[in-house]
């Protein structure tokens, strides 16, 4: 049966390539993989032999996307998902702390995080604003240090 509704029957022994010879571009499809399958059915292969007393169907398919796969990078060392999080925590912790934007003749502009109470310490026992300011960027540097220390040794780890 074609798409169209016509019927043809054929003389037994045949095989699929007898019926494809003269319908390029068609397929054959038995009627119960379409049955079950649908669009998905498979096709006969040309040199499959077609059974007596059963439905054939004479399908021209249509064009289906080719499936993009997708994109993976691999890294050449083999580091589990618990350490390349903790890593980039590590990393964007660092970053945090201090972000500074500067130019070369402008004032700096600094970006910090630091606990409410670890401020309000500072400034209790300071006794100037110039005094609050160094015991800040001190801190921040010891944070740091500590948090580079930390990725250099999981670094050292890994590799």
């Amino acid at each position: 049966m074609k798409i169209d509704g016509e019927i043809f029957k054929l003389k037994i022994p045949a095989v699929a390539l007898d019926v494809l010879k003269d319908y390029p571009g068609y397929v054959l499809l038995e009627h119960e993989a379409v049955k079950r399958f649908g669009i998905r059915a498979q096709p006969l292969e040309p040199g499959q032999e077609l059974k007596s007393n059963r439905i054939y169907f004479l399908v021209d398919l249509p064009k289906l996307p080719e499936e993009k796969v997708p994109r993976r990078t691999r890294s050449a060392v083999a580091v589990s998902a618990k350490d390349r999080l903790e890593f980039l925590k590590l990393k964007q912790r660092s970053a945090s702390h201090l972000s500074v934007t500067s130019s070369s003749t402008g004032p700096v502009r600094v970006k910090m995080r630091l606990p409410r109470s670890q401020i309000e310490k500072l400034m209790e026992e300071s006794r100037d604003e110039v005094e609050i300011t160094e015991k800040i960027l001190d801190l921040c540097y010891q944070n740091s240090d500590k948090e580079k220390a930390q990725l250099r040794t999981k670094l050292r780890v890994l590799s």
